[in-house]
């Protein structure tokens, strides 16, 4: 299974591919809106979640999903927004343009890992000894 995960600051994109990582999903990574969509084309089929930030340069994360939405070959694809952005508004607009689920940072490594093993439907994440 493959995570993309779409971020301007390539240290969150380290953390969050590092915390799908050790879920057991494959990741790639897009440092904004319009690498994501060309990751998309590039991989068609391939991506199995994505998970956006909401402020990017150029397309906003919310821009971004709805165009994802539009897009027949893409719209299946689940969308879970993790941003900083936790304001109510911000949240109903993201969860009708179809994002499943939002995520606010700073945010716990175990929160994360549990919430994208709910995304695809698999269960709870158990931080090994190491993890912890």
């Amino acid at each position: 299974m493959k995570i993309l995960t779409v971020d301007d600051s390539r240290t969150m994109r380290r953390i969050i591919s590092d915390i799908c990582t050790s879920v057991g999903y494959d990741v790639m990574e897009a440092e904004h809106g319009d690498a994501a969509l060309k990751v998309l084309q590039a991989h068609p089929g391939e991506i199995d979640l994505i998970l956006m930030d909401w402020n990017m340069p150029g397309m906003n994360g919310l821009e971004v999903l709805q165009r994802i939405k539009a897009t027949p070959e893409w719209k299946h694809i689940p969308v879970m927004m993790v941003t900083t952005e936790g304001e109510k508004s911000y949240i109903v607009r993201a969860v009708q343009a179809g994002a499943i689920h939002y995520v606010t940072k700073p945010f716990s490594q175990q929160k994360l890992a549990n919430t994208i093993l709910e995304a695809v439907g698999q269960g709870s994440y158990k931080p090994s000894e190491q993890n912890s």
